[in-house]
């Protein structure tokens, strides 16, 4: 549960469009597309906030919400942007315990009156009925938890019947929590701009309440939770580059790439740029680092990050960049493919909404095609790094090992999967191969 004080019906107003606008939004993340119109919707802080969480919220347990809808309008289903106020209201009552119950109504109905005072009428009905029935509500819903975990804890069925037949229920349930969890704030310090003493105590000048975090393959003084903060894109030690968002799963490919300082580095689909300015940290002259993305509004902002973070060595790079024609000429390549995100479904709200089974297979296909291309640019005795942030074997260890098949001169050192139920981390899929120093790819 969330922690709330009344607010008034502009954050509603903005979640209600803006939920309203995601059923037709073509592309993009919903996250994305929240920041831009946060901009210059003119709210408080406050409001901010409340207008985020409800649009995270009624995104997150949809199906949930749904379920609860459609047991109180059997007669006539309610249409998408009425189904959305309801969403919008019941969020509240049940998900957010500091909003007065006659708050979150009240401003439902307001909101429905702008549609027809039938719909508010209706609006009132339902929500006030819901009220009443707040706790018969939470114990049938616990009781999907456990009996329907798609309705319970609002996911897909297809995708609960896959995680379940790989690792049961108990496992299953866990994984749904975790994903309607909200992520914490995790900073990954820029060593080129500041030590973790510099960094820490800019923090606390700036009101930014940061505990430093560790994995096996992080090490110590890199990641920091921050768990209170002003506007960040507002702080003096993000504006001068001194941290990069970033979960600490994606640097399990950094760490295993482990490029030395003189080496020719590859970064194949660099975008935003997490992994490759951190891998700049590593890299000195004559070293390289080719920094490759081939759209250009991410190869955009992959620029904007390596300028706020001070990397000045890399090369950005398109997809013809006559460097990407040369075979052979790197020794480290990271190939950070695009995939399902199913690892990462807490932080991309939507699109658990927007899979769809036949969106696998189709991955591995770009994917296979991917890391064929970023072998071919391995020299012999090279390292090459494949990633994803997927969960699904056919995505990851099935396309390592087609690859291998296929190439006998390649071998496989190590791959590892980052479950969230069991690392603590988003989910991810690492496999570092070798290049055998005769033969070709």
């Amino acid at each position: 549960m969330s922690s709330w004080v009344k607010m008034g019906t502009k954050p509603r107003q903005f979640a209600s469009e803006l939920l309203d606008a995601s059923r037709s939004a073509a592309g993009g993340y919903l996250e994305d597309r929240l920041d831009a119109a946060l901009g210059p919707a003119g709210m408080t802080a406050a409001d901010r906030r409340l207008a985020q969480e409800l649009v995270f919220g009624v995104t997150r347990w949809q199906r949930s919400l749904d379920w609860i809808i459609d047991q109180r309008a059997t007669k006539h289903p309610p249409a998408p942007r009425l189904r959305n106020l309801l969403r919008l209201g019941l969020y509240q009552l049940f998900w957010l315990d500091r909003i007065p119950d006659h708050a979150a109504i009240h401003e439902s109905v307001e909101l429905a009156k702008s549609l027809s005072p039938r719909h508010a009428g209706f609006v009132n009905a339902l929500l006030r009925g819901c009220a009443r029935d707040r706790d018969r509500i939470r114990v049938e819903l616990e009781g999907l938890r456990r009996r329907q975990p798609p309705i319970g804890c609002s996911h897909p069925d297809w995708l609960c019947e896959r995680w379940e037949d790989r690792w049961g229920r108990p496992d299953l349930l866990r994984l749904l929590d975790w994903n309607n969890s909200p992520p914490p704030v995790m900073a990954r310090i820029n060593r080129l701009r500041l030590t973790p003493a510099e960094l820490q105590a800019r923090w606390l000048a700036e009101g930014v309440d940061a505990i430093p975090r560790a994995w096996d393959w992080t090490g110590p003084d890199t990641v920091f939770e921050l768990r209170s903060f002003p506007p960040l894109a507002a702080l003096p030690s993000f504006q001068m580059g001194g941290f990069y968002l970033q979960d600490p799963s994606t640097l399990l490919a950094v760490r295993w790439l482990d490029p030395q300082p003189e080496d020719r580095v590859l970064d194949l689909c660099a975008a935003p740029g997490g992994k490759a300015t951190c891998l700049a940290e590593s890299i000195r002259p004559p070293g390289q680092l080719v920094a490759a993305e081939p759209d250009p509004a991410r190869r955009s902002r992959l620029a904007d990050n390596c300028a706020r973070l001070g990397i000045s060595s890399a090369i950005i790079a398109d997809d013809q960049d006559p460097r990407l024609a040369q075979p052979a000429s790197f020794d480290r390549v990271l190939a950070d493919v695009p995939c399902s995100n199913t690892g990462v479904l807490r932080r991309r709200v939507e699109l658990r909404w927007r899979l769809r089974p036949s969106h696998i297979p189709r991955m591995a296909g770009l994917q296979t095609s991917i890391l064929e291309r970023a072998a071919g640019l391995t020299r012999p005795g090279g390292i090459l790094v494949y990633s994803t942030c997927s969960l699904e074997p056919e995505e990851n260890q099935r396309v390592v090992q087609g690859f291998l098949d296929a190439h006998p001169d390649w071998i496989l050192t190590d791959q590892r999967q980052l479950l969230p139920i069991k690392d603590g981390v988003d989910g991810a899929y690492v496999a570092r191969l070798r290049r055998s120093t005769s033969g070709s790819a």
